[in-house]
């Protein structure tokens, strides 16, 4: 075992000593000694095999034809014959070879790497009398209170309690740029605080974090075969013993031991057998680089397949939230029309008044110094009231009517087509005249039509809305943003209904939502898509979670699953043609032993670069960010 261990950590040192002797052994051919020539190339070849066949009777234990044992026996058929050459040259070029992947499959998992480099390990407890312990992040419990410093990474799942600054959230959600934080909002495990200080009341610790559950997530993801890779491992079971078999039968009928031994070098799967789950892996790596988490293979693969996107309205086609989205105004000033609605609406908690106060302050429509003398809520109409002597109703077309407000026929006009929207609507009169008309609704998200065309344009056929809003609502949002089918007023299990007909149907179904109270649908869809909930639910029920809750992430993830499917049959392609190349090429009397290995570890690593190439699908586009580890 000693040895087994000291032959591996010293793998590379003797590979380079193979090179070396290879280099000594062909001065002396030159040179003229024939001796020096075999023996020194013949010590080249038992030091270089000594680790290729440690790794065969590793495998052969564990009930496994591998391609060390191809090669082992390969090189032992050589030596026999006395082609010292040949197999100092097999050895070298195998044990090279897998220098080579091993550096350049490095690559495709340092995206990965990143990621568990950033999982902070220290976090500064604060206890109860004020004073601070920098303990390890295991030992922090739910409801601790935890000090953030700027430059450092947030240890935990929490609410701020105090403090403000602004954090960096992309290896989470891998948006880039930085967010504002203050007292309530909610911070997750692994971002980091790029300036302020922070003190966070921990609601999540250790592998409970958010963060902690993305690392496991993408972790298992790597392990997590397609059906490719699943296949190759059927074939590769058959295959390499079947190589064998061939090779025998070569030696049988052509009583040719050189060629027969060629024949195993030659028929080394090692190029079908990685390209597969280094097209995997590049591309799972690619997702998560920008915070986007598929969950491995099987769902890379059905992803690429989908047909048929099936979307929820409510904060995922809209913001979700409440806002001012249609603004008429009249006579009076913008300005000065709107802070009398927004102060007349800071008397009501409901949730119309709620975004009047919010569309006012976002816009800096300054109400908090008007004077209100005299108030009145009339039930099931609306608001009105005294401000600053001026006569303020705030409500719907019955209070208007009620106090005799009438509306002009452009303004009718204009009424019959909000109503047209789906939007709730707010009339606001000011002494006797209309003088805002406002359209309160769920927000579209701006990106969202555009979105929605790349996402066609990628081989998306069908896109469809099921919503638990009212009809006209989703009509109106399904015209804005080009959806081909809506279905309104739908409860959940009905939504579920739905997605299972779209799958007898025969199409490949993707069902996008929050995660939350979709998550029927989500496990009953081929692929569910949570978009960026976050949440424990979102992570455990979905195929794919776009941390970022980004439309365009969507269009990205859809675009790299159809390419990494793509990237893994053209590796396939790649590894069959190469051995049809070189069985070829040995019937023909070009290919040898020695050259049959160099194409043969060429090919993998044809494969692996190939592959890589997805660590850099979508960078040209705006928008990525390269992870750091945390300090």
């Amino acid at each position: 075992m000693k040895f087994q261990n000291w032959i591996q950590n010293h793998i590379n040192q003797i590979t380079l000593l193979s090179a070396v002797l290879i280099v000594l052994g062909y001065a002396g051919k030159f040179a003229g000694s024939l001796l020096t020539y075999n023996i020194v190339l013949a010590v080249a070849s038992i030091i270089a095999a000594v680790p290729i066949m440690i790794h065969a009777y590793q495998a052969l234990r564990a009930k496994v034809i591998s391609i060390e044992l191809l090669v082992s026996i390969a090189v032992i058929g050589a030596f026999i014959i006395g082609e010292y050459n040949e197999s100092a040259i097999v050895t070298f070029l195998f044990l090279f070879g897998s220098y080579l992947e091993a550096r350049t499959l490095s690559k495709t998992r340092e995206s990965i790497k990143s990621l568990t480099e950033m999982a902070p390990t220290t976090a500064t407890l604060v206890h109860d009398d004020g004073t601070t312990e920098d303990v390890d992040v295991d030992d922090v419990e739910e409801d601790d209170i935890v000090l953030v410093k700027t430059g450092a990474a947030i240890p935990v799942d929490g609410v701020i309690v105090d403090g403000h600054g602004y954090t960096d959230e992309s290896a989470v959600t891998g948006e880039s740029r930085e967010i504002t934080k203050q007292v309530d909002d909610n911070v997750f495990s692994g971002t980091m605080l790029s300036d302020g200080y922070l003190k966070v009341r921990a609601t999540k610790v250790g592998d409970d974090t958010t963060f902690a559950k993305i690392i496991e997530l993408v972790e298992d993801a790597q392990d997590t075969k397609s059906h490719a890779e699943k296949f190759i491992d059927r074939f590769a079971q058959y295959y390499t013993p079947a190589v064998l078999i061939i090779a025998l039968l070569v030696f049988i009928f052509s009583r040719d031991f050189k060629l027969a031994i060629t024949v195993l070098v030659l028929g080394c799967p090692g190029a079908l057998v990685i390209g597969a789950p280094v097209s995997n892996v590049a591309g799972i790596g690619n997702g998560a680089k920008r915070g986007i988490l598929i969950k491995g293979g099987d769902a890379m693969d059905t992803f690429s397949k989908v047909d048929t996107f099936v979307f929820d309205k409510t904060g995922t086609l809209t913001k979700g939230n409440t806002s001012v989205a249609k603004v008429n105004n009249y006579d009076l000033p913008l300005e000065q029309a709107f802070a009398l609605t927004a102060k007349i609406e800071s008397l009501s908690d409901h949730p119309l008044g709620r975004a009047v106060v919010s569309y006012a302050d976002q816009n800096d429509y300054s109400y908090q110094d008007l004077t209100i003398t005299d108030n009145q809520t009339i039930k099931g109409q609306g608001l009105s009231a005294i401000i600053d002597g001026h006569a303020v109703l705030a409500g719907n077309h019955k209070l208007l009517a009620a106090n005799k407000v009438h509306l002009s026929a452009s303004q009718q006009e204009d009424l019959a087509e909000l109503k047209t929207t789906g939007s709730s609507i707010v009339l606001v009169a000011v002494d006797g005249k209309l003088e805002l008309m406002l359209g309160i609704a769920d927000i579209i998200r701006p990106e969202v039509a555009a979105e929605l065309q790349h996402l066609r344009e990628k081989g998306a056929k069908h896109l469809v809305m099921l919503t638990g809003d009212n009809q006209t609502t989703a009509d109106y949002v399904a015209q804005q943003v080009g959806i081909d089918e809506v279905h309104a007023e739908l409860m959940p299990e009905q939504k579920v209904e739905f997605v299972k007909q779209f799958q007898q149907d025969g199409r490949t179904v993707a069902f996008v939502g929050d995660g939350i109270n979709d998550s029927p649908s989500l496990a009953t869809a081929d692929i569910g898509i949570a978009m960026g909930s976050g949440t424990d639910v979102a992570i455990e029920t979905s195929d794919v979670v776009l941390m970022q809750s980004s439309f365009h992430a969507l269009v990205h993830a859809y675009g790299l699953a159809k390419k990494t499917v793509l990237n893994t049959k053209e590796n396939i392609i790649i590894a069959i043609g190469v051995v049809a190349f070189l069985l070829l090429g040995l019937v023909a009397g070009f290919i040898y032993m020695a050259s049959g290995m160099f194409v043969h570890e060429i090919s993998i690593l044809v494969v692996i670069f190939n592959a890589m190439r997805l660590i850099n699908y979508g960078h040209e586009k705006a928008g990525v960010t390269e992870l750091a580890p945390a300090k």
